[in-house]
C-alpha cells in the first residue's frame, strides 16, 4: 500500500495522523447504507457525499475497486483517471467520479457502475473503519463531443476508438505513443463507442488562452488510430475556464465564453443552458428561490450568485491576526452547442469559487451598570468555526474554564444564521480590575481585556482587545476621632472603603514606623489608634494659664498620589500644667511656654527684669528660670497677712536685636511679658497667680477651629426614637406630612460646646448649591416668609442624649417645588450649615443661641410658592438628607 502522504486526503485530517506503510489491521467493514453516506448520479458524473459526522476526527483514504483489485486513488491518479474530491473545513465531503473514468465498469457506454472503498483512519493507525460504496448510473445521451471541466482535470470524449498515438499542440506539436502519454499523466482510452482523453491542469502539454476576456486552460490533441482501411485521425480538445469571476460585497458573477472557438468552429447555436450547484442541476424555481440568475450576452454566459447563499459556506481566517471571512460555493454550468454541421458538443464545468478575504472587525457592546458593580460586555459576531480559547487580564491569561471557576461568567450565544457571540461578566472587586480615584469620592474601574480566539479546525489564533471603564461614587473616606486624658491625646482612625491608602501626618510629621512605636500604635483591619503625649513636639500650644496648658494635636490623612486631604482632626484639650513654684527658702521657679501665636519667639532670648538673668534651661518651646526672691529685679510688696514677690519674664528689644539684627521702635516696653508672683503667709508658701500680658504681640493663642463630626438624620416620628437608615431612601411622604430632622454633634462630651443650626434649605436635586431652593432656617431662625414655618423641638437629656446642647431637632411640612402651578419634581433634598459654639465665651453672631419657634400666626402667608435662594456656606459644616419623595404629586404648597 502506498504511503499515506500519497493518498488523497483533502483537508479531512482533524487529528494527528501517522504515516504508515503496509496492510491496515483491524479493518471494520460497513455497507454503503451507513448513515452519513449518500450517492447519486449527476449526468456524466457519479457524486458521493459524506457528512462531517462520519469524517470528523478521521483521515480519509479512497480506493477504487476493480474486480478483486483495490487501487489507492492518489491526487495524481485522481486527475489522470477522472476522480475529484471537494471538502469544506469541517469535513463535509463530495467525491466525483467521471463515468468515463478509470476502474468504472462500463456496459456499452450506457450503464456505468462505480465501486469505491472509503477507509476512515482514526487517531490510532490500527483503528480503521471501511465503507464500501457501489453506485450504478445510466447515461446514454452522449453528444458527438463532450467536454468535462472538473476541479483537477479536463476531459474530452468523442465517437471514435482505437487510439495508437497522440499529438499534443502546446501550441507546438508534441507526439507521443499511448504508453508515453499515460506515463506523462494523461489518460486516453476507448470504450465500445467512444474515445476519451483526460489531462490534469497545468501540464507540459496544456496551455492558457484568453477567450472573450476569460482565461482558459486548453488541451488540444490529435489521436491516431488504425482501422481496416488504414490510419485515421480524430481531433479532440478541451478548454476549461480558470478565471472570469468578479466579486462585489454582495454578488459573485461568473462569466464563461458563449462560444469557445477551441471547441466549436464556425457558426454555432446554444440549444440548452443550465446551471447547478455541487454538480446537481437546478430548475428555474430552485434558482429563483436562491436568488441565482443565468443569462447570456453576445459574448458570455453569466451566472450570478448572492454572497451567503445557503448552497455555499463561510470560513474564518486571520491574516496578520485580523479577523476575516471568505465565502465558498461551487456552481456548475452545462451548455449544449450545435454547429452548422449538426455536430453537438456538451460542455460541463464544475467551478469552485471562493471570495477574497473580507474583513469582519469584531464589535463589543458594554452593558455595565456601575451600581451593580459588575462589568458586562458582549463581543461578536463570529462564524461557527471560531472558538473562545482564553482571556488575557491585567494579571495574566485565564482559560474559559478558569474564568468560570474564578466566578467570572463566560457565555457563548449561537444564532440561527450560524454565527455566534460571547458575553463576559467580571465583578468590580476582583483583582483583575484596575482602580484609581480621579476625585475623592469617585472610583474609576478599568478592565483591559484581550480575548483569545481560535479558528477551527486549523487552530489559527487571533486576538480582540476591549477596554472597559466605569465610574462610581462609592468611596467611603476614613474618619478620625479622639479624646484626651490628663496627659495624652488618644486618636482613633477608622479605615474607609479603600483601606490604608494614605499617609498619616501628626502635627505635619509623617507617622513613621519609629514614631508609631513611640506613640504605641495599634492596628487591625478596620482601624488603628495611637496615643500622643501632650508635651510631644507634634502638639501645638495654644493658651497657657497658671494651672493648665491648652494644647492642640493636628492629624491629617494625606493622599500623596493625588495630593488630597482625606480626613483631618484638630483636637484641643486643657492639660494640668504648673508654671510657677515658690519654695520656703525664698527660691522661685518659672516656666515660659512658646504658644502658637508667637511664631518668632525664641525662648532662650527671654530674660527676667534683670536682663542678665537668663533661663537656666531652654529649648525651642520652653524657658525655665530659677532665681531667689531678692535677685533679678524681683520686687516685694507687703499686705495685711502676706508678702508678695513679683518678677517679669520678657523679650527685650536689645537682646532680640543683638541676636536677630532687627530694629524696634520702642526702647522701653518688652515685646513679650509674663508676670510671675509668689506670696508667703505666716510660715506657709502658696503660688499666687499667673498672668501673661502682651504688649505688641499677643501671647495668648488665637481661636482655634476644631473638626468635629456632625450628622443629620430623618426620624420616623416626633418621638425621635427610630430613624430612617441609608437603605430606606428615598423616603416617601404625603404632602404636608411632617418631616422630623435631628442634627447631632458626635463623639464629644464637652458640655461647653453647643450645636447651632445656622442655615437650612431644601433643593430639587442632591447638589446643595442647585436651584431652585427654599430657605427653611435663616441665621438660626425659621424662615418668616414660609407659610408653614420650621418648628424647633426641645431636646431632653436621656441615655441616648447625654449632652442636650449637642442636639438640635426641627420639623417641616412635606412640600414640592412648583412653577406656573406645575410640580417640577416629586422629590426634595434638605441641607444644613451647622456651627459648633463655645458657650463659655461671650460669642456674638450665630453663637448667641438657636431661635425658638415664634408665634406662627404672625408669619403665615397662604399661596406663597417655594422660591430660589442663594447659598454662601463657606464657614459652615455641610449636612444633607434625602431624597424624600412626594406620594401624591397632584397637590402643591
Amino acid at each position: 500500500m502506498a504511503k499515506l502522504k500519497d493518498i488523497l486526503q483533502w483537508s479531512l485530517i482533524l487529528a494527528a495522523v501517522m504515516v504508515l506503510v503496509g496492510a491496515r489491521p483491524n479493518l471494520k467493514l460497513n455497507s454503503q447504507t451507513s448513515s452519513g453516506l449518500k450517492s447519486d448520479c449527476a449526468g456524466n458524473l457519479m457524486r458521493l457525499s459524506l457528512d462531517k459526522a462520519l469524517a470528523v476526527g478521521n483521515q480519509l483514504e479512497v480506493d477504487a475497486i476493480n474486480g478483486t483489485q483495490h487501487v489507492a486513488i492518489t491526487p495524481s491518479l485522481a486527475a489522470q483517471c477522472g476522480y475529484s474530491m471537494e471538502s469544506d473545513p469541517w469535513g463535509n465531503t463530495r467525491i466525483y467520479t467521471s463515468l468515463m473514468g478509470c476502474y468504472v465498469n462500463n456496459h456499452e457506454d450506457t450503464t456505468f457502475t462505480v465501486n469505491l472503498r472509503l477507509k476512515m483512519i482514526n487517531q490510532s493507525p490500527s483503528d480503521i473503519t471501511s465503507h464500501d460504496v457501489t453506485k450504478t448510473c445510466s447515461y446514454s445521451r452522449w453528444a458527438s463531443r463532450e467536454v468535462l471541466c472538473d476541479r483537477n482535470y479536463m476531459e474530452s470524449s468523442g465517437e471514435e476508438h482505437g487510439i495508437w498515438k497522440m499529438t499534443f499542440f502546446t501550441p507546438e506539436p508534441v507526439t507521443m505513443v499511448l504508453r508515453e502519454a499515460t506515463q506523462a499523466g494523461y489518460s486516453a482510452m476507448t470504450t465500445s463507442n467512444r474515445v476519451v482523453v483526460r489531462s490534469p491542469y497545468n501540464t507540459a502539454e496544456t496551455y492558457s488562452e484568453d477567450v472573450a476576456g476569460v482565461p482558459m486552460e486548453v488541451l488540444k490533441v490529435t489521436a491516431y488510430y488504425k482501422t481496416s482501411h488504414g490510419l485515421s485521425v480524430v481531433n479532440m480538445a478541451a478548454a476549461c475556464p480558470i478565471g472570469g469571476v468578479l466579486f462585489t460585497e454582495d454578488v459573485i458573477s461568473w462569466y464563461v465564453p458563449s462560444r469557445v472557438t477551441t471547441l466549436v468552429d464556425g457558426s454555432v447555436s446554444i440549444l440548452e443552458m443550465h446551471m447547478g450547484i455541487n454538480g446537481q442541476r437546478l430548475d428555474a424555481s430552485q434558482m429563483a428561490a436562491r436568488g441565482y440568475t443565468l443569462s447570456q450576452t453576445d459574448f458570455h454566459i453569466a451566472i450570478e450568485l448572492p454572497v451567503g447563499s445557503p448552497d455555499g459556506y463561510y470560513k474564518s481566517h486571520a491574516p496578520d491576526y485580523q479577523y476575516h471571512v471568505t465565502y465558498s460555493v461551487e456552481p456548475m454550468l452545462e451548455v449544449l452547442w450545435r454547429s452548422d454541421t449538426q455536430d453537438d458538443t456538451k460542455y460541463k464545468v464544475l467551478f469552485p469559487v471562493t471570495t477574497p478575504l473580507m474583513p469582519r472587525t469584531p464589535f463589543s457592546v458594554e452593558y455595565t451598570v456601575p451600581e451593580d458593580r459588575l462589568f458586562v460586555v458582549h463581543v461578536g459576531t463570529f462564524l461557527h468555526d471560531v472558538e473562545l480559547k482564553n482571556i488575557t487580564f491585567s494579571t495574566g491569561v485565564l482559560t474559559v474554564e478558569e474564568c468560570n471557576a474564578r466566578g467570572f461568567t463566560v457565555q457563548e450565544h449561537t444564532f440561527s444564521n450560524g454565527t455566534k457571540s460571547f458575553t463576559l461578566q467580571v465583578p468590580f472587586d476582583d483583582d483583575v480590575v484596575l482602580k484609581h480615584n480621579p476625585e475623592k469620592l469617585v472610583t474609576v474601574y478599568f478592565l483591559p481585556l484581550v480575548f483569545g480566539f481560535l479558528i477551527q479546525p486549523e487552530e489559527i489564533p487571533f486576538p480582540y482587545a476591549v477596554d472597559l471603564e466605569a465610574f462610581l461614587q462609592d468611596v467611603v473616606l476614613p474618619t478620625l476621632s479622639g479624646f484626651c486624658d490628663q496627659s495624652n491625646f488618644h486618636i482613633l482612625v477608622e479605615y474607609g472603603s479603600q483601606g490604608r491608602n494614605f499617609q498619616t501626618l501628626v502635627g505635619y510629621q509623617e507617622l513613621t514606623s519609629d514614631l508609631s512605636e513611640d506613640f504605641d500604635l495599634k492596628d487591625n483591619r478596620t482601624h488603628f489608634s495611637f496615643v500622643v503625649p501632650f508635651m510631644a513636639k507634634n502638639a501645638a500650644f495654644e493658651v497657657i494659664t497658671s494651672d493648665s496648658l491648652r494644647a492642640r494635636l493636628d492629624v491629617v490623612l494625606w493622599d500623596q498620589n493625588n495630593e488630597w486631604v482625606l480626613g483631618d482632626l484638630y483636637l484641643a484639650c486643657n492639660f494640668p500644667f504648673t508654671t510657677t513654684e515658690c519654695y520656703a527658702n525664698g527660691t522661685m521657679t518659672a516656666v515660659a511656654v512658646k504658644v502658637e501665636s508667637l511664631l518668632n519667639l525664641i525662648p532662650s532670648m527671654l530674660t527676667l527684669k534683670d536682663q542678665t538673668c537668663k533661663p537656666d534651661i531652654s529649648d525651642d518651646r520652653f524657658a525655665h528660670f530659677t532665681f531667689s526672691v531678692n535677685s533679678c529685679g524681683t520686687t516685694r510688696m507687703f499686705f495685711d497677712h502676706y508678702m508678695l514677690y513679683e518678677n517679669e519674664i520678657g523679650l527685650y528689644y536689645n537682646n532680640y536685636k543683638n541676636n536677630k539684627g532687627t530694629a524696634y521702635t520702642s526702647p522701653v516696653d518688652p515685646d513679650y511679658r509674663q508676670t510671675v508672683s509668689c506670696y508667703y503667709v505666716v510660715n506657709d508658701t502658696q503660688t499666687f497667680a499667673f498672668m501673661s500680658e502682651p504688649i505688641n504681640k499677643e501671647p495668648a493663642a488665637e481661636i482655634g477651629l476644631g473638626q468635629l463630626m456632625v450628622q443629620m438624620r430623618l426620624a420616623e416620628d416626633s418621638f425621635y426614637d427610630l430613624f430612617y437608615r441609608p437603605e430606606d431612601y428615598p423616603v416617601v411622604k404625603y404632602l404636608r406630612q411632617p418631616l422630623y430632622f435631628e442634627v447631632e454633634l458626635m463623639h464629644s462630651t464637652d458640655p461647653s460646646l453647643e450645636l447651632i443650626l445656622d442655615n437650612c434649605w431644601a433643593t430639587l436635586d442632591e447638589d446643595r448649591a442647585s436651584l431652585p431652593s427654599w430657605d427653611l432656617i435663616i441665621d438660626g431662625c425659621g424662615n418668616q416668609d414660609d407659610s408653614y414655618m420650621t418648628v424647633f423641638h426641645p431636646v431632653i437629656g436621656d441615655s441616648r442624649v447625654p449632652v442636650p446642647s449637642h442636639f438640635k431637632r426641627f420639623s417641616i411640612k412635606m412640600f414640592t417645588f412648583t412653577r406656573d402651578d406645575e410640580v417640577l419634581k416629586d422629590e426634595i433634598h434638605v441641607h444644613c450649615d451647622a456651627l459648633i459654639c463655645d458657650t463659655s465665651s461671650n460669642a456674638d453672631g450665630a453663637c448667641r443661641g438657636q431661635c425658638s419657634t415664634p408665634d406662627l400666626n404672625n408669619f403665615r402667608y397662604p399661596g406663597i410658592k417655594r422660591e430660589q435662594r442663594s447659598t454662601d456656606s463657606t464657614s459652615h459644616r455641610w449636612l444633607s438628607s434625602g431624597p424624600i419623595h412626594l406620594l401624591n404629586s397632584g397637590s402643591e404648597l
